[in-house]
């Protein structure tokens, strides 16, 4: 009799029914004890959006809110939040528990020259270590308690690197710093037209 070639195969079943692997979580949003993360030399691969962190999500928004601004993106929350982020311990430090890497995103922000919206790249490093006694060319972070939140470090620091008044880079982009051409020398005014109009009256 002819055996059917296409017998089906359980993978590390023990022969007790259907394998099935435990769901792995996100560890970017996991909170462990920052020992447990060192110790295991823990890579975090960075890839989340913008409404996935809620400080910059809110201090975004604030910065969006007013209505009488006109094209602003209505998907600014999906933005991605890429970089990396690697545990271990620094000898230096009294073998404390460290973190360093870096985050990138462009984020929505509106020019406080010209007030239009327009996409603003931020960058973050990150070079963080936990316990007393750090420092050098560590930052120390403060525990509220014997764990951590990955992405609030994320967090924290992609605030910390916003500008304190967002505006464009190029002078041209800017339609506040746009002047017409006028003779050289002398500069428009918001009351050269009243002038030239009392000018005529008299």
């Amino acid at each position: 009799m002819e055996t059917d070639r296409f017998q089906p195969v359980r993978f590390d079943s023990g022969g007790r029914g259907p394998y099935h692997a435990r769901a792995m979580g996100n560890p970017l949003l996991q909170r462990r004890a920052p020992q447990e993360l060192a110790a295991s030399r823990e890579l975090i691969e960075i890839k989340a959006k913008v409404s996935d962190f809620e400080r910059l999500s809110e201090t975004i928004a604030k910065d969006l809110r007013p209505p009488d601004r006109d094209g602003l993106p209505d998907d600014w929350r999906d933005s991605i939040v890429s970089g990396q982020l690697r545990f271990g311990f620094n000898a230096a430090q009294g073998d404390l528990p460290t973190a360093s890497g870096q985050a990138a995103v462009t984020i929505a922000a509106v020019c406080q020259r010209c007030l239009q919206p327009f996409s603003l790249p931020l960058q973050a490093e990150l070079k963080l270590v936990f316990g007393e006694g750090g420092g050098g060319d560590y930052e120390q972070w403060e525990l509220d308690d014997d764990q951590l939140c990955p992405a609030d470090l994320i967090d924290e620091a992609l605030v910390m690197a916003l500008p304190l008044a967002a505006m464009h880079d190029a002078e041209s982009a800017c339609k506040a710093m746009t002047v017409a051409e006028e003779k050289p020398g002398r500069m428009r005014t918001p009351f050269a037209g009243l002038k030239a109009q009392m000018g005529k009256e008299n």
